[in-house]
């Protein structure tokens, strides 16, 4: 099988190094396998994503030599889709409402006996038609999936990770994730499996920040008829501080170090320095 692999930003800022890290590793990977490299731009949050970011993307790459097959798949086309498959999922009874606020669950986990950080369950009982009522009034929800039901549904699962082999699957230890929002048709975990099956994504690059929520996405993947790729996870660069690079930081962004001068070829050896040989994928 030919291997396919992506690189997927949010168009909320410019790209640094960490993106780098993460568009060259699934550029190595699929050049390497005599696959293809697709470039999707994950834009569902229409507060923060804006246009001239994803031009600046995609000058970016350009400019680190990265082509890619196809066009460019932009979430934002595809709401129907996650639409479609939270119907799904509603369909199988595993979806519920949460009313719960971020101050109430933060204050929920940080109380004595409050559990392991994850969400609570304090609307997973709520009585339906009280649900019903508050969703009819306009109360802000949620939408979380009934993890535990989900994993008596798929039975035990695993995912291939890359230099380790096949590692068990644990989706419960997360809890009962949030796959939409009242003001959010779709979260990031629903939209990312969706789209890498839509896509014949073969291979999924990505910083070794997001190997904690696989497998809630290998759930997702069996419980919608899926296929799951395999993973390579590579560590984070981090600055000086051993903080991860984040554009909330204002960590320097490509534009600004190939204005100082940087080369494509001193990105690529910046980041070989920091996480190893990005071609040994």
């Amino acid at each position: 099988m030919s291997i396919v692999t992506r690189f997927a930003p949010s168009p909320t800022g410019y790209l640094h190094l960490g993106h780098a890290a993460s568009a060259l590793t699934g550029f190595a990977a699929a050049r390497a396998g005599q696959g293809d490299f697709l470039l999707r731009i994950e834009d569902i949050d229409a507060g923060r994503c804006r246009p001239a970011f994803t031009e600046a993307i995609i000058e970016d790459l350009t400019w680190l030599g990265l082509v890619w097959r196809g066009e460019v798949r932009c979430q934002s086309d595809h709401l129907a889709d996650y639409a479609a498959a939270l119907d799904r999922l509603a369909a199988m009874d595993l979806l519920y409402p949460c009313f719960c606020t971020r101050a109430e669950i933060a204050a929920a986990m940080s109380a004595p006996h409050g559990g392991d950080g994850r969400y609570p369950g304090t609307c997973r009982t709520l009585d339906p038609a009280m649900a019903t009522a508050r969703i009819a009034q306009g109360d802000a929800y949620a939408l979380r999936l009934r993890t535990d039901r989900a994993v008596r549904r798929t039975g035990a699962l695993r995912f291939h990770e890359a230099g380790e082999g096949w590692i068990s699957a644990d989706p419960a230890a997360l809890g009962d994730v949030v796959l939409a929002r009242k003001d959010a048709l779709c979260s990031y975990h629903l939209c990312v499996t969706h789209d890498d099956a839509a896509q014949g994504v073969t291979l999924v690059t990505r910083g070794q920040d997001l190997r904690a929520v696989t497998p809630i996405h290998v759930l997702l993947q069996h419980l919608l008829g899926w296929p799951t790729p395999a993973y390579a996870h590579h560590p984070l660069l981090t600055d000086h501080s051993g903080r991860r690079l984040a554009k909330r930081d204002r960590a320097a962004t490509l534009r600004e170090m190939r204005q100082a001068g940087a080369t494509p070829a001193g990105i690529v050896k910046i980041i070989s320095c920091r996480i190893g040989d990005i071609t040994s994928l």
